[in-house]
């Protein structure tokens, strides 16, 4: 893949337009997945890559290189099913793979499920702190 088709790219139809027949073929598989699992989430161009954006925050995204493609999770669901991936090269938040050897639709379900559940509790453990700061302030005066 010619990195400079892609780098300046704002607009995810145009970047999936501009990959390799093989690897735009995995990564469509990859993102109708994701849309059945998070059909209101809005899509995005972000690091030059394709980005799910789910209630205001980063989702995953994904992208394809010139040996492989990767899907970007991030490091919580990796962990969570790290036996299931052991077939796949993995690094922090990422999985690369190729359309050769692509993740199974069942396996994406739950690497995004994994990856609400996770923003989710962390969106509430914000808001827990925000409340605890304010009591804390009027408890100051």
């Amino acid at each position: 893949m010619n990195a400079k088709n892609t780098s300046t790219v704002k607009d995810v139809e145009k970047y999936l337009a501009a990959v390799p027949k093989e690897f735009r073929l995995a990564l469509e598989r990859l993102r109708q997945t994701i849309k059945s699992v998070v059909p209101d989430a809005t899509e995005v161009i972000s690091y030059q890559v394709p980005t799910f954006k789910y209630q205001g925050r980063m989702l995953v995204s994904y992208a394809a290189f010139a040996d492989h493609c990767s899907f970007f999770p991030g490091a919580g669901p990796i962990d969570v099913y790290q036996n299931e991936l052991k077939t796949f090269p993995t690094s922090k938040g990422t999985i690369r793979f190729t359309p050769d050897k692509q993740l199974s639709t069942l396996l994406i379900k739950k690497l995004v499920k994994t990856r609400i559940s996770q923003n989710e509790e962390q969106m509430q453990k914000r808001a827990a702190k925000k409340v605890q700061g304010r009591k804390a302030a009027a408890g100051a005066r």
